[in-house]
């Protein structure tokens, strides 16, 4: 279980794209990276299909680390502990507010 998960809204807190806000795409925890909408575009070249016969160059979000970006509780940054509720379930909870984050 991850602090930060797909379709979470998360804050960027360093790098080029400080202050950006976007929704987490994917979550690639093995190598603690995130792909956020909006942030970190890189240009990749296409090569000529016969789909896409011109080829070109496309922008993609690239993924950026883990240590770059903080959770957004109700549009609040926040740090993500965890929390064992007394059915044995393991839950996210924010740590500025103590409020639960998962259901």
């Amino acid at each position: 279980m991850n602090r930060i998960q797909k379709n979470d809204m998360v804050r960027v807190i360093s790098g080029n794209y400080k202050g950006y806000e976007g929704k987490v795409l994917k979550v690639y925890p093995e190598k603690k990276r995130v792909i956020v909408e909006g942030v970190n575009f890189i240009k990749k070249a296409l090569r000529r299909t016969q789909q896409n016969p011109q080829g070109g160059i496309a922008e993609k979000e690239a993924p950026i680390h883990l240590s770059n970006v903080q959770m957004l509780h109700n549009g609040e940054p926040t740090k993500v502990r965890y929390k064992t509720l007394k059915n044995g379930k393991k839950v996210r909870v924010a740590k500025k507010t103590g409020e639960i984050i998962d259901n």
